[in-house]
């Protein structure tokens, strides 16, 4: 089967088991788990012209991974030879590709297919899945693996449509620009900056480096596996794992700290000494000096970004930015600085009622996704969402982590899912949903495990809601997730088949 093939498919027969959205690392596993389950009757849709999710967009100079390479990469679709501890934006690309590739996933998969909604049939069952451009489908399962880091962070800037020169956001990084004795401008110090920013300031003439608030960025393990390395991996894959469960764990350890705060005080201190020491200009270095406790927003790694700030042609900016001109950042304490490209690296749009306002989703009994959430996502274990059968996510809710690999937490959801299906199919049933007074409780407990936590320091960030709500990250170690998502557990969920009758659990 190709494409083409497919697109022909849905032309006589518009209905598939499983329905499959997005095509980063989620969706891919998704795909390659049900395949290696003897099921092929699924569909992955793609907006784009190819798979790869974040890492297909996000091609900046200096990309790479904050997890170590043999950690971030499927259990059961190894790579022997990466190339160092930390792989590149591009590397984790093409391993993604060749995977997808090996599994023949692009003869599942519909490109150029954006969904625009979701619509629960209750009396059949099935949702029906709405595209911006292309005829509906109809999928007994969806699998909602779009990820949150898909839509960039814009800021709204005063005089920003005036601006004549170059503008790009990082995660759509002009390749066509040269860069090379520009006056530059670079909005945020968030993951992609931090390593963007070093790599573009041998090369412009002037870069201003725009701070709204610091970040904590640690030393970062460059080194490069070796062909023997490499060798020894291939050949002796339990040597490998060994290798991937050393490095598990030892993330893993970085739990402790997160929940005893005054732990990470004292290690931040060494953090201060580091900047004083990486940073020549004292003043520069205070103001690089983040005034919050370390983890309470993400922790940054580079061997780079605190050097920069000794080069000339370097300036960190902290004044607000009070306008911007044809040709020129104006910030609120009057001075002007002329600028031929301004670059944001803001981030991304992570809470989903607002990068999701434009996503119609509506379940069983007239729920809208965007209404139910209104208060924040909530849902259990990430995966299953109260008034929505059938509807699974993956990265969904607090499933987010700030110590260790989100690949093992994508493994842990797709074998939950896998399982669920398996048990309403043993169940002769056509639905399942949770039911309301589990995920209730389980939110309650999750919430509750929050407080005291590194992340409730007070801090802004992208974890926590404007009420300070952490909805995206879950509060403990992976292998109790891993541990607690191993089992379904029937009696909390609700089982019906298309005429709505209940089976009994």
């Amino acid at each position: 089967m190709n494409t083409s093939v497919q697109e022909k498919h849905f032309q006589t027969n518009r209905h598939v088991k499983y329905a499959i959205i997005g095509s980063g690392f989620g969706g891919i596993a998704m795909a390659i788990r049900l395949l290696q389950n003897n099921e092929h009757d699924f569909v992955i849709l793609e907006k784009a012209n190819e798979m790869g999710g974040a890492w297909r967009e996000n091609q900046y100079p200096g990309a790479a991974c904050d997890v170590q390479s043999h950690l971030y990469s499927f259990s059961f679709a190894p790579k022997h030879d990466w190339s160092k501890r930390y792989a590149g934006s591009r590397e984790i690309f093409d391993y993604m590709i060749s995977t997808a590739k090996k599994f023949h996933l692009h003869d599942y998969s519909l490109f150029k297919h954006e969904v625009s909604g979701l619509h629960y049939n209750q009396e059949g069952c099935f949702w029906r899945v709405d595209f911006t451009d292309k005829p509906s489908i109809e999928a007994q399962f969806v699998v909602l693996a779009s990820g949150p880091l898909h839509v960039p962070q814009i800021p709204h800037i005063k005089g920003i449509e005036r601006f004549k020169g170059k503008t790009f956001h990082s995660a759509e990084w002009d390749h066509n620009y040269n860069l090379n004795g520009k006056r530059v401008a670079s909005i945020g110090t968030g993951g992609s900056a931090i390593q963007y920013v070093p790599e573009i300031a041998p090369k412009v003439d002037q870069l201003y480096a725009f701070q709204r608030s610091a970040a904590w960025v640690i030393p970062r393990d460059e080194r490069r596996y070796l062909g023997i390395n490499k060798l020894i991996f291939e050949k002796i894959p339990a040597l490998r794992k060994l290798h991937r469960a050393r490095l598990y764990w030892s993330n893993e350890s970085r739990v402790v700290p997160i929940f005893k705060p005054d732990m990470m005080k004292t290690a931040q201190k060494l953090i201060e000494l580091y900047i004083r020491f990486q940073v020549k200009d004292k003043a520069i270095a205070e103001k690089l000096t983040p005034d919050y406790v370390m983890g309470c927003k993400r922790i940054l790694i580079s061997n780079k970004y605190y050097p920069t700030f000794n080069r000339k042609n370097v300036e960190l900016v902290t004044e607000g930015i009070r306008e911007i001109t044809e040709d020129s950042i104006i910030t609120q304490d009057g001075k002007e600085r002329k600028i031929d490209c301004l670059i944001y690296g803001t981030g991304f749009i992570t809470d989903p009622r607002i990068y999701m306002k434009d996503f119609q989703c509506t379940g069983r009994d007239g729920h809208n996704l965007l209404e139910d959430w209104k208060d924040g996502p909530e849902s259990y274990y990430g995966i299953s969402t109260k008034g929505y059968p059938n509807f699974f996510q993956l990265v969904g809710p607090n499933t987010g982590l700030g110590h260790n690999s989100i690949v093992f937490m994508i493994e842990a959801q797709v074998e939950y899912i896998l399982n669920l299906v398996k048990l309403t199919e043993k169940k002769n049933a056509k639905a399942v949903e949770i039911k309301s007074e589990v995920q209730d409780k389980f939110n309650e407990r999750l919430q509750n495990d929050l407080k005291g936590t590194v992340w409730q320091t007070g801090c802004n960030s992208w974890y926590t809601a404007a009420d300070g709500k952490n909805f995206t990250l879950w509060p403990g170690y992976t292998w109790k997730y891993w541990l607690e998502t191993k089992k379904i557990h029937a009696n909390e969920y609700v089982f019906t088949q298309p005429i709505l009758q209940t089976v009994k659990s």
